[in-house]
């Protein structure tokens, strides 16, 4: 299977870097309330302005976070170090955090890019030499944070689609988050409400792929309770959850998705869902039991090879794919078992 090296990396940073500042085009994706409202978006996002709208363009600084903390060397490395500088201040990350306070705001990029923000913020965690950019988000981190506290007690019912607002791809970032930032408060909001969505669901059927997923609502659900529940508990719960993985069932979940027209943004979403499948697939093996870690790793090897060749094919996919790619050739902590 493809892994990634200094090679790789440098691509994939290289492709962040060409859009993580490009103004437009650009999808705002947050409710008018009057004409002041009309303003560019640098003006409201100083940082998160580019890579065609603001979830993107966080989880574009989050694969170049991680980048240049595994390859500290490569070409890039230079070039995302200035943007950092120039990105993570004091006064854009307050014009950002001020943006999720007003009231008609409070369910802009809920739940996905509220995850991504706490993802990026624990990659900065993890690097000693992101101190100061790590410092300089903690305050839109904190934010994000309390959103989701505030959430959590009204979301009664998951969200179990293929696209931005599924739950359970959130929760697991957000985890991994409260993880790295020590938050046991938070991460017990998290499992408690994770168990309470799917601690439950068993022989899942997969109806899947939709036309733009570019999550599977099957694999992240799984991917987040190998993150909550210890390895045994996960263990009994996966057995339930895709009984028949063995013997290659769902086979839905183990066939890349096709995708039929790269310059499609919806139907580019694909491509990410045969890369999100690969990483899950990766993540899940590790503790998973041989017979059903060989189909595992099989189906994602099938995924990262049908979309890996594609990421920069058109706009409509260049601007986020990296990011899915590197989750699937570096799946990080998803790669340890969980914790006994």
């Amino acid at each position: 299977m493809i892994q990634l090296d200094a090679q790789l990396a440098d691509r994939l940073a290289a492709l962040a870097l060409g859009h993580v500042a490009r103004p437009w085009p650009y999808a705002p994706g947050h409710v008018l309330t009057g004409p002041a409202d009309l303003v560019p978006p640098r003006e409201v996002h100083p940082i998160f302005f580019g890579s065609f709208d603001w979830h993107s363009c966080v989880h574009a600084h989050w694969l170049l976070a991680r980048l240049i903390r595994l390859y500290p060397d490569i070409p890039s490395s230079a070039f995302v170090r200035r943007h950092f500088d120039q990105a993570f201040t004091k006064e854009k990350v307050t014009i950002e955090a001020a943006w999720f306070e007003r009231p008609a705001n409070a369910g802009f990029e809920r739940p996905y890019g509220w995850a991504w923000l706490l993802a990026l913020a624990a990659e900065l965690r993890a690097d000693p030499s992101s101190a100061a950019w790590n410092e300089a988000l903690g305050p839109l981190a904190a934010v994000i944070t309390r959103r989701f506290a505030a959430w959590f007690p009204k979301a009664d019912y998951p969200v179990r689609a293929g696209t931005r607002g599924n739950t359970a791809f959130a929760l697991a970032l957000a985890h991994d988050f409260a993880r790295a930032a020590a938050d046991e408060g938070f991460r017990r909001l998290i499992e408690e409400k994770a168990l309470a969505w799917y601690l439950v669901d068993a022989d899942c059927q997969a109806w899947e792929p939709s036309g733009d997923d570019f999550l599977s609502p099957a694999l992240v659900e799984a991917e987040l309770m190998r993150r909550v529940l210890g390895r045994e508990e996960f263990l009994a719960w996966f057995a339930a959850f895709l009984p028949r993985l063995a013997a290659g069932e769902p086979a839905a979940l183990l066939v890349p998705a096709l995708v039929s027209d790269r310059k499609d943004g919806k139907i580019a979403h694909l491509d990410g869902l045969n890369l999100s499948r690969a990483w899950c697939w990766r993540s899940l093996a590790a503790a998973l039991p041989s017979d059903a870690r060989a189909v595992a790793l099989e189906a994602a090897a099938a995924h990262l090879a049908a979309s890996l060749p594609h990421l920069d094919a058109d706009y409509a996919g260049a601007h986020w794919l990296a990011t899915f790619a590197l989750l699937a050739v570096d799946p990080g902590e998803g790669l340890k078992a969980p914790e006994t």
